[in-house]
């Protein structure tokens, strides 16, 4: 007999899933099916603070702390009983980035974010030193580029991890981080700790710098998926919720990183499968058979929340543009008198992206909002342009911001499907971007030439997902893999939409293609000579990451 949700929530037969996004905060409750009880969220913007992009720690607890009520009162309102507790809590946030502390819990420099690409010198020396590559974004280049402009912190260094693992920290007490998010601060081995013959080489080169550390003693714990990793303290509770509703001694999953919480909310954690994530920043994650031939620039190498190997390509930039875009014309609806919703502007934008020529027509756009480590940029200037002979056509407009938003992803899959011959079963789509039916997934498939699927099922993306981790930690058979968790428990009849690449839009994105790497001298000049003025936040709309509706 299955269980009402207010039955349910009341025994504790839920697990609670909390993540922190780049633009919102996000808390989802599943239920004994995994199927989503109550959402709560908080938008929040990071600010570009002494050139750097970080969030306040304060701003991590006041948003949280607003998600958890927005679920409290989703609780009350759609099921008529009050949340007093959970049967199990994970805690996802975007990877990389810098949090550095002392001894005494104490911030020793603003968080640095995974969207800095200031580690330029640290990335180029550890990646040749340790013969993988290190991007701009992982926690080591940004704890080396510290090492090597000598900043006066480093003496009281204590412990580093990512933002899901701090947060985690304060709620538990415990250090550790899931092994997928750990994979994005540090490289891990086939057993799913840091490389040891790694670490001891990046000691001598702190120490070649003048910094004697153990780098070992920095880092977080590693735990995989399924393990325990602590129990909500009764401190812990309070940071969530200040009333004092919500009980302490809730079991916690490892935390993990974005990567991590959707390769799960789209079952893709078994080799030759795979996932988009399209927000503001677009990354693809692809479940590996064996290594990789060599290291590339252009592919990380992280893995799984169990661990499998995954390459990832990350594009710092996603779909900010086209959020500025809409918010554009947003305002000239208004400004005709007749006002349209946010999911009114989207759905006709990318609909009408559909009749666009095939290549667009000779128009490009680059989305640098900021830095794109793929095409070797560090920073970005967002960018319009067009042939004279250009018809400026709204399908043709909409489809080249589009393709843009896919543009470097596809340079780093073309890496890792041309040259290292990696095959894909399957291809799922999820963020923002993909909620208006058949836009974005069609485009997808075509700059990937692979079948593309998208449903229902990461509607709620990475706070989902990281709710079905908890949920798996908490009561998984003995011996159940994830992969086998999520085919049998999670996703058994899911019902999926999946486009295949259309040959036209094939030739078309091929094309478009060779203009946009012709081009690239373009988007250089101009941030060799358009400057940058002194805006604080980031001034980019937030809806395409989590929100925009079908």
């Amino acid at each position: 007999m299955t269980m009402d949700a207010g039955t349910a929530i009341s025994s504790g037969r839920t697990a609670l899933g909390i993540e922190f996004g780049s633009t919102r905060i996000k808390a989802v409750l599943i239920g004994p099916d995994h199927a989503p009880l109550a959402v709560g969220s908080h938008d929040w913007e990071n600010q570009l603070v002494d050139g750097l992009w970080t969030y306040s720690l304060g701003d991590v607890w006041s948003g949280v702390q607003q998600s958890v009520a927005a679920l409290t009162e989703d609780v009350r309102r759609r099921h008529g009983v009050e949340l007093a507790g959970v049967g199990a809590l994970g805690v996802s946030a975007m990877m990389h980035g810098y949090l550095a502390f002392d001894a005494d819990g104490e911030l020793l420099t603003p968080f640095r974010t995974w969207r800095n690409t200031n580690t330029g010198r640290a990335t180029e020396r550890l990646s040749a030193e340790l013969g993988v590559n290190i991007p701009h974004r992982w926690s080591v280049a940004h704890l080396y580029q510290a090492i090597l402009d000598r900043e006066d912190h480093l003496p009281r260094l204590d412990h580093l991890t990512t933002l899901a693992g701090y947060v985690h920290w304060q709620l538990t007490g415990e250090k550790v981080l899931g092994v997928g998010d750990a994979s994005g601060m540090f490289p891990v081995d086939a057993g799913g700790g840091y490389d040891a013959t790694m670490l001891a080489r990046f000691d001598e080169l702190a120490a070649e710098a003048g910094v004697e550390l153990t780098l070992a003693g920095l880092l977080p714990a590693v735990a995989r998926a399924g393990e325990s990793a602590g129990t909500l303290t009764e401190a812990g509770a309070r940071l969530l919720d200040p009333s004092g509703r919500l009980r302490a001694g809730v079991p916690l999953c490892p935390p993990e990183g974005d990567a991590g919480t959707g390769m799960v909310a789209t079952n893709s954690v078994a080799p030759r499968t795979g996932n988009v994530s399209a927000g503001t920043s677009v990354f693809a994650m692809v479940v590996l058979e064996g290594a990789l031939s060599r290291a590339h620039r252009e592919l990380d190498l992280v893995t799984t929340p169990a661990g499998d190997p995954v390459a990832m390509v990350h594009c710092n930039n996603g779909a900010s543009e086209l959020d500025a875009w809409a918010g554009l014309f947003t305002e000239f609806a208004r400004a005709l008198g007749s006002p349209a919703g946010t999911s009114e502007v989207f759905q006709a934008l990318f609909t009408a992206a559909l009749d666009g020529a095939s290549d667009c027509g000779g128009m490009l756009a680059y989305n640098y909002l900021s830095g794109e480590p793929i095409t070797d940029f560090e920073e970005g200037r967002p960018l319009f342009l067009r042939s004279p002979d250009s018809p400026l056509d709204l399908g043709t407009f909409m489809r080249t911001h589009l393709f843009s938003s896919l543009a470097t992803l596809r340079i780093g899959m073309d890496v890792l499907q041309k040259a290292e011959g990696v095959r894909l079963d399957r291809m799922f789509a999820h963020g923002g971007m993909f909620k208006t039916e058949g836009v974005a997934q069609r485009f997808l498939a075509a700059a990937i030439d692979t079948p593309v699927a998208v449903g229902d099922v990461a509607a709620e993306g990475g706070a989902w997902g990281i709710a079905v981790l908890a949920a798996f930690a908490a009561g998984r058979a003995p011996e159940q893999s994830l992969a086998e968790y999520l085919d049998t428990e999670v996703f058994a009849g899911a019902s999926l939409t999946t486009a295949e690449p259309d040959p036209a839009d094939v030739a078309g994105f091929d094309a478009f293609m060779a203009r946009y790497v012709a081009a690239l001298p373009v988007e250089r000049a101009a941030v060799e000579h358009v400057a940058v003025g002194d805006r604080q936040t980031d001034p980019t709309p937030t809806a395409t990451t989590e929100e925009q509706p079908a």
